[in-house]
């Protein structure tokens, strides 16, 4: 097998990194100009790892694409990082969103549009209780809340190099000597992590049952794939064991959505029949309106109903003033009743697919032992025999390297996810897309081989 030649790579980035200040002059003067008043010249610091010396600013975006400020097109497979997973300025929900404004965006009292939205989740995950908030984060945050007043219990189970948000249990790892603790780049931790949660390995079911042993565990919130270290996808058998285990020991299953809506109109949830007792899912819903929402048993809805009604839950720790708020349920009955359907995935599903062997066979081609996952209508190449857990996918990481593809990308019209080497298809891509993709993937590879 070939190898990246290191030398060939460096004066390639290079290039490529004045090629980008070159094309972009309208970018660059607005990423000057944005140190003046924002902190790092973004609406938020993680813009700051797009591939460039600066951050692209969008004109507008439509379908599967969207234009700079310098009239540039670009193809988008990030999608707003699943966000915009409907696709950009979806019509109905541009129509609805307007008709909402005209009636007023937020009165803190339910609409009727509530109703349907969560009769619609209902039937996608088959949880019967829902409520609303304004992200996933937030959800997540309300449901660790439930669980532990249900269980009597204090601590968290999630996967090691996880991801559910900005939510504090969650941001953890396990370093060398098995410890939880938090992971790099997660700031002023309100706890030392250990003391709300137990991180184990994805894919290891004796980990997990010797976590939940102890006793002490109100729940294991999972994604069902791992997503956000990259695609690790779950070996046969172990979601399984997780739901006979977390039934062994009396603790509750929450199952994060947010970017595993990509398996199916249900998510992995209904792909492989988990069961849990809590869904949380987000931002996909809302066709871009901020939007979060969890569903639950009716044995558990039962129980929250009778806590959940007394004179001080306002102050329980669960909702916010714009949590399911006219707007937001305008937002999310226009996307469920017009996008994320059967026919939606019929056609994305295998643009992933052609994604994953056009990728695939550029790496063959160069005689490279990389690899591609897909899961669903998303998809993502490894520099390595796809991991199996989160630290197996941490150690894989190749910051240079990542950093040249998606530059090389980006400067041909290509957009990726920023933090890793993930695609994402709407029902507006097409296969001239994904084949552009292959194409420009297989350009980068050929000049940076040894």
């Amino acid at each position: 097998m070939r190898v990246i030649n290191r030398s060939k790579l460096a004066k390639a980035l290079a290039s490529e990194e004045q090629l980008f200040c070159d094309i972009h002059p309208k970018s660059l003067a607005l990423a000057h100009s944005a140190h003046d008043a924002l902190l790092s010249g973004v609406p938020m610091p993680w813009m700051t790892r797009w591939p460039g010396s600066f951050p692209l600013h969008v004109q507008k975006a439509y379908g599967a694409r969207f234009v700079d400020v310098d009239d540039i097109e670009y193809i988008d497979f990030c999608l707003g990082d699943t966000g915009a997973m409907t696709g950009h300025a979806l019509e109905a929900v541009s129509a609805a969103v307007t008709r909402q404004a005209q009636l007023g965006l937020t009165t803190m009292l339910p609409t009727s549009d509530a109703q349907w939205v969560a009769e619609n989740l209902a039937q996608r995950f088959g949880l019967p209780k829902w409520q609303f908030s304004i992200s996933a984060t937030d959800a997540n945050r309300f449901v660790l809340r439930f669980a532990r007043m249900l269980t009597g219990r204090p601590k968290v189970v999630v996967h090691d190099w996880c991801y559910h948000g900005s939510v504090d249990e969650t941001l953890v790892i396990l370093n060398e000597r098995g410890e939880t603790v938090s992971r790099p780049g997660a700031i002023g931790p309100q706890v030392e992590p250990a003391l709300t949660t137990r991180a184990v390995p994805f894919n290891d079911l004796e980990a997990l049952e010797a976590a939940l042993a102890i006793g002490d565990v109100a729940c294991v919130l999972i994604e069902p794939a791992l997503t956000n270290i990259g695609i690790v996808l779950p070996l046969d058998g172990y979601i399984t064991g997780l739901r006979a285990l977390t039934r062994k020991y009396d603790v509750l299953l929450v199952v994060d959505e947010t970017h595993t809506i990509c398996a199916g109109t249900g998510g992995c949830t209904k792909l492989w029949a988990i069961d849990p007792d809590f869904v949380v899912i987000g931002k996909t819903i809302g066709g871009g309106i901020p939007v979060g929402a969890y569903g639950m048993t009716a044995e558990i809805a039962q129980r929250l109903e009778r806590e959940m009604s007394g004179h001080d839950v306002d102050v329980s720790g669960v909702g916010g003033t714009l949590s399911g708020s006219a707007l937001a349920m305008s937002a999310m009955k226009a996307t469920l009743s017009h996008a994320l359907q059967d026919e939606d995935f019929a056609k994305t599903v295998p643009l992933a697919t052609r994604w994953t062997q056009g990728v695939q066979e550029a790496c063959n081609n160069q005689k490279l032992d990389w690899h591609v996952q897909q899961l669903g209508c998303r998809a993502e190449y490894w520099f390595c025999t796809p991991p199996i857990n989160g630290a197996q996918a941490a150690a894989a990481v190749d910051p240079e390297l990542e950093s040249f593809l998606h530059l090389f990308c980006l400067n041909r019209g290509v957009l990726l996810a920023p933090f890793h080497n993930m695609a994402l298809m709407s029902p507006f891509h097409s296969e001239m897309d994904v084949d552009r993709h292959s194409e420009v993937f297989a350009q980068a590879l050929a000049a940076i081989v040894a």
